[in-house]
């Protein structure tokens, strides 16, 4: 089932901020243009990097799960990784098969593709995101 890592999903309080800390720190070269994801409750920005991206996540308003996070942890941090599956719906019935709890159904992501979260406590306490490979050329 595990398929290749797709993205760590950094939560950020500005995506401006931690965009010129990758650019210009770290010297990342392609960054996305950030876009609202309204359904999540997120402002999103993928940075590549030569095997995977970052998906900075920044809250769109103070009911999001990003700004419940950033309460907790004010200067941001690792939020999530992501790995590929071939198709949601078969990962989700094995990983509840074994035990995992999934929170919420299928819902479609920041890549366009569905995706679905593992709960925190059953993945060695890291939220832990599952979402559909997507075709080729989607971002």
């Amino acid at each position: 089932m595990l398929g290749r890592l797709n993205h760590v999903g950094v939560a950020t309080p500005s995506i401006d901020d931690a965009v010129a800390r990758y650019r210009d720190v770290l010297g990342a070269t392609q960054i996305g243009e950030a876009f609202d994801l309204p359904a999540q409750g997120v402002r999103v920005c993928f940075v590549d990097t030569p095997n995977s991206q970052i998906e900075l996540l920044e809250p769109l308003g103070p009911e999001s799960p990003i700004a419940k996070f950033l309460e907790k942890n004010p200067l941001g941090g690792q939020h999530h990784v992501c790995f590929e599956v071939p198709d949601i719906h078969a990962a989700k019935a094995e990983l509840e098969g074994k035990g995992v709890r999934i929170l919420g159904e299928p819902r479609i992501g920041a890549h366009g593709t569905p995706v679905i979260f593992a709960h925190p406590r059953d993945m060695g306490g890291m939220l832990t995101e599952f979402m559909e490979t997507p075709r080729e050329g989607a971002h």
